[in-house]
């Protein structure tokens, strides 16, 4: 059990690394709204949600980024500061008591940082799917979400074409890519009206999605890494480890949108104006730009096949069982490792950045 719970840590530790570099990457556009948002209106209280926080060490980390940078705006025109109001969302399967845990310490910090002129911090978590509403109406005039909303609410219905794959693959026919594509417009469009309703106008919203370049829903950016793993698990049906029938019935419920895809909702739901569109990279293998690499992370391979057990471990559990795990992520980091010794890996981020209409 104590060697388990030293990998589950590693594996953590790594996707949670992941997520810190993806966030520093694109917080400068999440700073830049912030700053508009107080500088046009000067509020005396500021409602900031996190969707999708989830309960690790970087949970507080981005609200910590733009509660900074309000103070030092406001420090500069010489106001006094706001109160800030902080909702942390999550699923309710998520650790919220880890998160109140660690806000004592996490004020604390954030005071000797900022000085006594800070205003108070309050937090709320709240738990619920942001696929429905979740805030009092015009109660929010901050929105932020990293590396949530490629997530879908379920499995897209029609999948039965795609056996052979856990995801949109090369090889998967029209059908499951249509379904796919359907379940995001679904999705993404209800959660825009359900944010619609609860910001202010004027209020704004910077929303960082794991998503792609290409038109291509299948291109290689966006499904190779889920693909890998279908290799590893279709080995384990070759050898009978793996029912057939229960590998074709597994889905991944994920879609990897285009900008021009993110665009498109958004201007067709009609609720937003939208401010800055971006897209960005970054190496599957976190620690690949690094110059000091922990000797325990050497292998970019397992690296990465930690971080995507982080992420996948819950869903394969509930489909395959636990009986399975180790194998099929000892399987997978192999694979991966191959694959990266001979080609560019990037996960591709696409970032918007946008206002309520009033």
């Amino acid at each position: 059990m104590r060697e388990k719970a030293i990998f589950l840590n590693s594996y953590c530790f790594v996707f949670l690394d992941m997520e810190r570099k993806v966030i520093s990457i694109t917080m400068r556009i999440a700073e830049e709204a912030i700053t508009n948002i107080y500088c046009n209106t000067f509020p005396t209280s500021l409602a900031i949600a996190d969707l999708g926080c989830s309960s690790g060490p970087n949970t507080l980390y981005a609200v910590s980024e733009l509660v900074k940078v309000v103070d030092e705006v406001r420090r500069k025109l010489g106001h006094q500061s706001p109160e800030y109001q902080v909702l942390l969302n999550d699923l309710p399967g998520n650790d919220f008591n880890a998160i109140f845990k660690s806000l004592a310490g996490f004020q604390e910090n954030l005071k000797k940082q900022m000085g006594d002129g800070l205003g108070p911090c309050f937090f709320a978590g709240v738990p619920g799917s942001f696929y429905c509403r979740l805030f009092r109406a015009k109660s929010l005039r901050f929105v932020h979400s990293s590396y949530s909303l490629m997530w879908l609410s379920r499995v897209p219905e029609g999948l039965e074409g795609n056996k052979g794959n856990i995801y949109m693959a090369s090889t998967s026919p029209p059908s499951v890519l249509k379904a796919y594509y359907m379940q995001f417009q679904t999705d993404f469009t209800l959660f825009l009206k359900c944010r619609s309703e609860e910001l202010v106008a004027g209020g704004r919203m910077v929303l960082t999605i794991l998503g792609r370049r290409s038109q291509d829903p299948s291109s290689k950016e966006c499904c190779y890494i889920w693909e890998l793993l279908a290799v590893a698990l279709n080995e384990m049906v070759l050898e009978g480890t793996i029912q057939e029938e229960k590998f074709d019935s597994f889905n991944i419920p994920q879609y990897s949108p285009s900008p021009f895809e993110v665009e498109s909702q958004v201007k067709k739901e009609g609720s937003f104006t939208i401010d800055r569109l971006e897209v960005s990279q970054v190496n599957w293998n976190a620690y690949n730009s690094e110059v000091h690499q922990s000797a325990a992370f050497e292998d970019g391979g397992y690296n990465v096949a930690r971080c995507m057990r982080a992420v996948a471990e819950p869903l394969l559990v509930s489909h395959f069982g636990e009986a399975i795990i180790d194998e099929v992520f000892s399987r997978y980091g192999e694979i991966v490792a191959s694959r990266m010794s001979n080609e560019k890996t990037e996960f591709v981020n696409v970032t918007v950045s946008v206002t309520r209409k009033g």
